[in-house]
This record gives structure tokens, sequence and C-alpha cells, in this order.
């Protein structure tokens, strides 16, 4: 079944207008969802092509139980196989699918589950997307963290012995620009072995500049890959582009990123076919840049502030074990990250089949991690969050509990000279 996304009719009045209001000035509005906005860089690409192509003649319904079967013999996984183990066809071989991904982790990573924590450095956004926390319509508590903040909250989660963060932004160029996100990549160099972004897609001289500035690798959810669906999920903003926004990695590889990273956002669309997309977007990209180091995850939909009807319903833990054990079956040597979307119970065991890195001592709000990590009451305001968290477990809780699992944490294995 799918989704459907609720507000609030309390708000709808207020919210038409201010809606009627951007629509009239925004030039995103306007324009086609496949159309390139002024200054947004364009490259020569054929993989969203290629994409598109595998996900619209995509079948899901068509494979059989024998196809699962000989996917699950064969040692290499063709795309043709990882379509059938994607196929509701797999399910009642969740067990053996699990069992061979195993078997890949550990031929790939062995015993390793990377750890990291994300830090939210303003909450500001120009887009409104219905799903999430920070559209640009939601009345939420808006917050940008100065330089010295920045720094504050860098110490408190450094202090708990991480080694690398991720950096995330609200989608807004004027209260979140290349100059501030740079600065706060200079600042997480000087605490952190390894330093990640996940901000609004930018052009290659921008990436290149973030690199400059300490960033390793880029994270960037496509959200869906269904093209007609994202239009109608996407109304205003830069996120509006959907081939802008699908070529980011690409972009951010040719400005010397070392890595990159990918996920939609299960539930907004047919996840089937997001899935495959989500695969094969690794896929034909790894082929054309295989010295880049790459990753997937698979978020589902989460409640957000003042809006607690948003929920996976369609996308349930048993889909997402199957979709995780195809991907590592059929992209064995990618990162396979899960979030704290999910419960503790889920990534207890995901870890130990297909998942490598997951995240710990996480707070998707802004200005919040002094309360969080210590239990000092804050000075001052801090912003409101994106979306609620499933696992708030510590770092040091997460590390005990992923190594009483017979599994080793590893904060970083990267040596700079």
């Amino acid at each position: 079944m799918e989704n459907q996304f609720f507000i609030d009719s309390d708000q709808l009045s207020e919210m038409a207008l201010e809606k009627k209001h951007r629509l009239e000035n925004d030039p995103s509005s306007r324009k086609s969802h496949m159309e390139y906005l002024p200054g947004m860089e364009q490259i020569e690409s054929d993989i969203s092509w290629k994409v598109l192509t595998q996900m619209n003649s995509f079948d899901y319904s068509r494979y059989t139980a024998k196809d699962v079967q000989a996917a699950l013999k064969r040692p290499a996984c063709s795309i043709e196989d990882f379509k059938a183990l994607l196929s509701p066809a797999a399910e009642p071989f969740l067990e053996q699918m699990a069992a061979r991904a195993h078997m890949e982790t550990q031929k790939h990573f062995g015993n390793t589950v990377y750890l990291f924590t994300p830090l939210y450095i303003a909450n500001y956004c120009e887009n409104y997307c219905v799903y999430c926390g920070f559209n640009c319509y939601n009345h939420i508590s808006r917050m940008k963290l100065t330089a010295e903040q920045i720094e504050h909250e860098m110490k408190i989660i450094a202090d708990s012995g991480m080694e690398e963060i991720l950096i995330l932004t609200g989608e807004s160029h004027q209260m979140s620009d290349i100059t501030y996100i740079g600065e706060a990549c200079r600042l997480a160099r000087k605490y952190f072995r390894m330093v990640g972004l996940e901000i609004y897609p930018v052009n290659t001289d921008d990436y290149r500049y973030l690199h400059e500035c300490g960033a390793d690798y880029v994270t960037v959810f496509q959200e869906t890959y269904d093209t007609d669906k994202y239009e109608t999920l996407h109304l205003l903003g830069h996120k509006r582009v959907w081939p802008y926004r699908f070529d980011a990695q690409e972009r951010a590889l040719i400005a010397g990123m070392r890595g990159v990273a990918f996920s939609a956002l299960l539930g907004l669309s047919d996840f089937r076919k997001d899935a495959l997309a989500s695969a094969l977007h690794v896929y034909y990209l790894q082929r054309k840049y295989p010295q880049a180091e790459m990753s997937l995850s698979c978020p589902r939909l989460r409640p957000i502030i003042n809006n607690d009807k948003i929920s996976p319903s369609d996308v349930h833990e048993t889909q997402l074990c199957q979709i995780l054990c195809a991907y590592r079956i059929f992209l064995p040597f990618v990162g396979i990250t899960v979030s704290s979307r999910e419960s503790a119970t889920f990534r207890n065991g995901i870890i130990k089949i297909a998942a490598t890195k997951v995240s710990a001592g996480v707070s998707t709000g802004i200005g919040d991690h002094e309360s969080k990590y210590t239990g000092k009451e804050q000075d001052g305001t801090s912003g409101d969050e994106q979306f609620e968290i499933n696992d708030g477990r510590s770092f040091e809780t997460m590390y005990q509990d992923i190594a009483e699992e017979g599994l080793q944490p590893v904060l970083n294995d990267y040596l700079y000279v």
C-alpha cells in the first residue's frame, strides 16, 4: 500500500498562503523537475539513463523460486540475479540469503563494524519536501551553529572517543553556504580522522573546495529514483531538480572526494524498484570510478515533528533485511550503513549478517550534544530534529554491544602521511 503524507488541518490556511507566495516567486516551482536551474552544473554521464532503464523495466512479479535458488547458487551475482533476490519470490529464502550475505561480509570485511556519529550544524531549509521535518513549511525551531558552537559540539563528541563525524545541514544555500560548511570541515579535521558531508548537492568546484577543507566523502539521498513520484514529493526549491541530485556523487568524485554514499528513503515509492536503482547507481559508478570507496544505506521513513503519521507502513523489517542481504550478495565489497532510524534489536542482528557501519550517540537536532552526552543542562536554545530516531544508544553502549556480539568495533582505519 502506498504511503500517505498528512499535514495538521490547523496549519492548512496559513500554509496555503505561504505556499502561494513561494510558488509565485520561486522559479523552481514553475519548471519541470527534470530541468536544471540556472547555476546548476551539467556533466556528461550516461549513468542515470542506465539506472532508469533497468528500474523502469523491473517486473519483480515475474521471478520465481527457481530464479532465486539459481541466483543463490551462482558464485557471482548478476543484475538479473539481484532482481530475483529483491523480488517477493525471495522472501521464503531469507535464511539462505542471510547465510550467503554473512559469508560475503566475512570474506570482505571480517568481523569489523565501523562507528560514526552525525552532527547537524543548521536546520534551515529552502525546499518543500512533504516527508521531511526540516521542510520550509514546517513550523519548527530553526538554528544555525556559530563556528564556536560547532567546535564545542565537536569537542564533546571527540571526547567520547568517536573518530568519524558526518556533518549535516538543512538544504539552504543562504543560511548554510559553502564557506560556512567549509569552515565546519576545517574544524572537524582538528578532532576527527574521517569527515563526511551530507549537505545539498553542489557543483564540482564546490565539492573540490570542501575536499580541500577536509571532507573525505559525500552522502546524498536520492530519496526516490521514481522521477514521477519524486515530483509529487518535492514541490519547491533546488532539491526539486531530480537529475542534478542524481549526478551529485559523480561530481564529488570528479572533484577528488575519496568516497561517496547512496540511498533511497524506503517507503516514498515502490521500495523494491528504489532498492534496485540505489544498488545500480553504485554498480555503474563503481565501474567508472574503480578507485572510489562507495557505500549504501537503506533508511526507512520515520515520524517528523508536527507529523507523527509518517511511517514506512509498506516496508517491514523482514523486507528491509531482504534488501540488505541482496545488497551484500550483489555488491560484496561495498560498505552498508544502518542508521539509528532502526531499532537496537534490528541493528544488533544485521551487523552480524550484512551491515558494516552504524551510527552511535546520535542527535538529529541542532546544538544539543552537551545535554545528550553529558547530561549537563544546555545554555541557550537548540534547533528541532529532522526526524525521530529509534536507537538512542550512546557511543560507549554501542561499542560495548558490538563487542558483546563477537564483532570488532572500528573507529578509524586510515593513516594520513
